[in-house]
């Protein structure tokens, strides 16, 4: 148990260095490139991709019951049946791309012509986005098992470097855009695409050199494809009403508002993302700990892992969530110069969204590593999916873009309060009682944070009018109020006491 924890904290703590620098990469990278290809090209981009990135349920779907199943195997500790695993795994994958290619040229084609709305000036150019983002989709889709076996391994170091070297790929991108004549949304593609070839290869020849389950050839064990997709076909359905949430929203927005309100919902993602993405590495570091604690049988430490991962993650996001909130005009402003309509309460709204995704994820890990994932798949979809066609029917009533963000957020609360906690009580055997043990600490938590910095907030003439002055003590004040009631009602007296005796020692030994 100590060993695997130190490995979970170490892990954590690349990803955390992944994180930092991809974070501050990417927001910087995404001004300039909002700069260079201007609010409407940049909404056009987001607008081609999301019908490739309507299919990324598929994708998704199976790459989630790869890491599973690779992940389960090593717990096994069955070389052979890992080594099977993978193989049929690639070849499934191989199989998916196909027909990823087929849909996108010719359904995904159609609805480009029909549906999208584009200046007819820039259709040429949007085309061609278009079918870079389809390649783009599918290199990318053939990186995802060497990536699996990469998280299955816990090899969370080089996780983190080639997410950094990703990202400042990206980087060079902003630059290469101002060279030549090339349009520079066509240019913005290419180079989109030759980044996501490069990381794929870096992947396949890593993963080839390091782990022998990897330099099987391409088989097709039925007996494991049966295993794989029967799990896998469940969270399709699930990965498809995701899908459609997040980028169906991005084509139901094209079609009713202008590319700049695309572009305000791809602007406010990418803050919530980047911040998200905190949580999403601790659950990464984490995840493989719980699966493999559950394989061998320790069910007890692999409730106890996740009910206490999945606390610290909601700490974690408040931490990034409150100030986000309450500085949003400012972040905005101060990130981007020229702040497209919309983009505040999008982000507003989008980030509220994120505490309640906490629990939706955290406990799906439960029924995650215990491989029955059919009633989540049937039940957490179906709410997802009603919030679709009433947004359009809203959105055809002449309600504002903001409308899809609240029946999210909804929605999302729905899942995280009522339907996670009752599936993992009926199929894994938690109780109500270890359920609150959770909600009761982050509630506590979040009323003790938010009382001063929403006084401040909403209190006309206690700050400064000075944006800069005012973004900097709304933080310090929000990072200072989270960290206090963490402390005082957020943790046990137990807790307080060992992370009292490591700083202690750590003193002592500096």
């Amino acid at each position: 148990m100590e060993s695997s924890n130190k490995t979970i904290a170490k892990n954590t703590v690349f990803l955390y260095f992944r994180m930092i620098v991809t974070i501050v990469i990417s927001l910087y990278t995404s001004r300039v490139v909002l700069k260079v290809l201007g609010i409407d090209d940049f909404g056009i981009y987001q607008a081609v991709g999301g019908v490739v990135g309507l299919l990324s349920f598929l994708n998704a779907a199976l790459a989630t019951g790869s890491s599973r199943f690779l992940t389960f195997e090593l717990g096994k500790g069955d070389f052979r049946k890992l080594q099977r695993t993978f193989s049929t795994i690639l070849t499934a994958h191989v199989i998916l791309a196909l027909g990823i290619i087929i849909i996108s040229e010719s359904l995904g084609l159609w609805f480009v012509y029909n549906k999208l709305v584009i200046p007819p000036d820039r259709f040429n150019a949007a085309l061609i986005a278009y079918h870079l983002s389809v390649l783009t989709a599918v290199i990318h889709l053939m990186q995802v098992p060497y990536n699996a076996v990469i998280i299955s391994h816990e090899r969370m170091s080089v996780y983190a470097y080639v997410g950094i070297a990703d990202v400042v790929l990206k980087l060079a991108i902003v630059y290469m855009l101002s060279l030549g004549g090339i349009d520079k949304l066509v240019m913005y593609s290419i180079l989109m695409c030759l980044v996501t070839f490069i990381m794929t290869l870096f992947y396949h020849y890593y993963s080839s050199l390091r782990f022998k389950e990897t330099k099987s050839k391409l088989i097709m064990d039925m007996i494991i494809m049966k295993d794989v997709l029967g799990y896998s076909v469940w969270n399709l359905f699930a990965n498809s009403a995701l899908a459609l949430n997040n980028y169906g929203s991005v084509l139901l927005l094209n079609m009713f508002f202008s590319p700049g309100v695309v572009t305000a919902r791809a602007v406010a993602n990418q803050v919530n993302m980047a911040a998200y993405n905190l949580i999403t590495n601790f659950r990464t570091a984490a995840t493989p700990q719980i699966v493999k604690r559950y394989a061998v049988e320790d069910y007890e430490g692999s409730k106890s892992l996740l009910l206490s991962s999945t606390k610290y993650s909601y700490y974690m996001m408040l931490f990034l969530a409150l100030p986000i909130y309450l500085v949003a005009p400012q972040l905005l402003e101060i990130w981007l110069g020229q702040v497209p309509p919309y983009s505040v309460i999008f982000l507003q709204l989008t980030i509220i969204c994120s505490l309640f995704q906490v629990f939706d994820a955290s406990f799906y890990t439960a029924l995650y590593a215990n491989g029955r994932i059919r009633e989540n798949a049937l039940i957490s979809p179906s709410v997802l999916f009603l919030c679709f066609p009433i947004v359009y029917v809203l959105f055809r009533m002449g309600y504002p873009p903001e409308t899809y963000a609240w029946a999210s957020l909804i929605c999302y609360a729905i899942l995280a309060l009522f339907v996670k906690p009752i599936l993992i009580i009926k199929i894994v055997d938690y109780t109500w009682k270890e359920i609150f043990s959770v909600f009761y600490p982050c509630l506590k938590v979040t009323i003790a944070s938010c009382a001063i910095p929403f006084l401040l907030y909403e209190t006309p003439g206690l700050l400064a009018d000075n944006i800069y002055v005012k973004f900097v003590i709304l933080v310090f004040i929000s990072l200072i109020c989270v960290t206090i009631a963490i402390w005082l009602v957020g943790i046990s007296s137990s807790e307080r006491q060992c992370i009292s005796r490591v700083i202690r020692l750590k003193l002592n030994h500096n």
